[in-house]
C-alpha cells in the first residue's frame, strides 16, 4: 500500500489504543518499489528507438523485389527512369513509392469454350478473353480462338507505365490482336479459311509481331501467337464438309480409273509381248528352214560340181562289177541297161516269183 495509507493506519491504531484494546491493529509494510534512479538517463533513447520502430513498422520504408519482377519508383509522382531489379531496396516514405510489376510470360486466351472458370487462371499469369468474332470477305460472321504469349520489356517497364499505365496489357495486346485478326481475315471468305489455316496464322502472327515492335521503347516482348481454331457459321461447316465428300468420291473415281488404265496397258504390253514372241519364233523357224535349204542346195550344188565324167564312169565299173559278182552267185537275174550314165544298170533276181511277177506286169 502507499505510504500514507500505512501512516494513517498507524496512527490511527495509536490514538485507538487508550480507547479500546479490541479495536484491530492494522500494521502495514511499505512495498519494496524498484528503483529508476538510472533509468532517467537512458529513458530519451528508448523513446526514439520506440518511435523509430513504430515509423518502420507502419511506413516501411522499404521492398523486396523477387525474380521475375522490378520496382518501378516514383518520387513526388515522377518515375524514376531506372527499374529496380530484384533485391532489398529502400525509399522514403510519403516522399517515393514502389510498385511490383511482373515480367514474366503472361499469357492471353481468345477462347470459346463453354464452362470456362475465370477464377481458376487468376493470378497464374493467363487471362481468358471471349473468342474473337470477326467477318470474312464475304462478310459471315466467323470466330478465331488464340493464345498469344508475351511479357513486359524489363528494362523500358517504367516508361511503359508512365505512357500506357498499369493496365497496359488491355491497351497494348488486346487492340492489336483483334484488329490484325480482323484484317487478315477479312481477305478471304470462309470455305478458304481452312484450307489456307497455315497461311492465315503466318500472316497474324507478323502482323501483331510488326505493330507490337514498332510502338515506341518497345514495351512489349511477343513471344508467340498461335491460331487454335477456326469456328465458322454451321452452313458453311456443312457445305465445306458436301465439298470434301464429292472431292474425295472424285479422288476415288480417279484412282479408279488410273487403275483401270494402267491393268489395261498391263494387258496390252503382255498382248504385244506375246505376239512379238510368236513372230520371233516364227522367223526363227523360217530362218532355219531357210538356213537348212541353202546349206542343202549349196551341199547339192558341191556335189554336182564333184560329178566329173572319169568319176561317173568309175562309179559304173564299180557297179558293172558288183553285178558281175552278182550273177556269179545267181544266173537267173536280168540286168537292165539305162541311159544316161545316172543309174548304170538295174538287176533283178528271177529266183523271186514276187518281184518277177511285179517286174513282168
Amino acid at each position: 500500500m502507499p505510504a500514507d495509507l500505512n501512516d494513517y493506519f498507524n496512527k490511527k491504531n495509536g490514538n485507538g489504543g487508550g480507547n479500546g484494546g479490541d479495536k484491530p491493529n492494522f500494521n502495514f509494510k511499505k512495498p519494496n518499489m524498484p528503483n529508476f534512479n538510472g533509468f532517467g538517463k537512458f529513458s530519451g533513447a528508448i523513446y526514439a528507438l520506440i518511435i523509430i520502430i513504430a515509423i518502420l513498422v507502419i511506413a516501411k520504408p522499404f521492398v523486396i523485389v523477387n525474380s521475375g519482377e522490378v520496382g518501378i519508383k516514383s518520387t513526388a509522382g515522377k518515375f524514376d527512369p531506372s527499374p529496380l531489379q530484384p533485391g532489398f531496396h529502400f525509399f522514403l516514405p510519403f516522399i517515393q513509392e514502389v510498385r511490383i510489376v511482373d515480367t514474366k510470360v503472361r499469357i492471353i486466351n481468345y477462347t470459346s469454350s463453354e464452362g470456362r472458370n475465370e477464377a481458376n487462371y487468376r493470378g497464374s499469369g493467363i487471362e481468358i478473353k471471349d473468342t474473337i468474332s470477326v467477318l470474312d470477305g464475304r462478310g459471315l460472321p466467323v470466330s478465331m480462338d488464340i493464345t498469344v504469349q508475351y511479357r513486359l520489356n524489363p528494362q523500358n517497364a517504367p516508361q511503359t507505365i508512365a505512357s500506357w499505365g498499369f493496365s497496359w496489357e488491355n491497351k497494348i495486346i488486346d487492340p492489336v490482336v483483334k484488329d490484325v485478326v480482323r484484317n487478315v481475315t477479312g481477305k478471304y471468305t470462309a470455305e478458304e479459311l481452312p484450307e489456307r489455316r497455315n497461311d492465315i496464322a503466318i500472316a497474324i502472327e507478323n502482323g501483331i509481331r510488326t505493330n507490337i515492335n514498332s510502338q515506341p521503347n518497345k514495351p512489349v516482348e511477343l513471344l508467340s501467337v498461335q491460331l487454335r481454331e477456326i469456328i465458322l457459321p454451321p452452313k458453311v461447316k456443312e457445305q465445306i464438309e458436301r465439298v470434301q465428300i464429292a472431292k474425295q468420291e472424285a479422288e476415288r473415281t480417279k484412282y479408279e480409273v488410273e487403275r483401270a488404265n494402267q491393268e489395261a496397258l498391263k494387258k496390252a504390253a503382255l498382248a504385244k509381248g506375246t505376239a512379238e514372241a510368236v513372230k520371233i519364233e516364227a522367223q526363227g523357224r523360217a530362218d532355219a528352214v531357210k538356213i537348212e535349204a541353202d546349206a542343202q542346195a549349196y551341199s547339192n550344188k558341191e556335189v554336182a560340181k564333184s560329178l566329173t565324167v572319169n568319176l561317173l564312169e568309175l562309179k559304173q565299173i564299180q557297179t558293172q562289177k558288183e553285178f558281175n559278182e552278182a550273177l556269179k552267185v545267181n544266173n537267173d537275174a536280168k540286168i537292165f541297161l539305162t541311159p544316161g550314165g545316172a543309174v548304170p544298170n538295174i538287176w533283178v533276181d528271177t529266183k523271186d516269183k514276187v518281184k518277177q511277177s511285179a517286174i513282168a506286169q
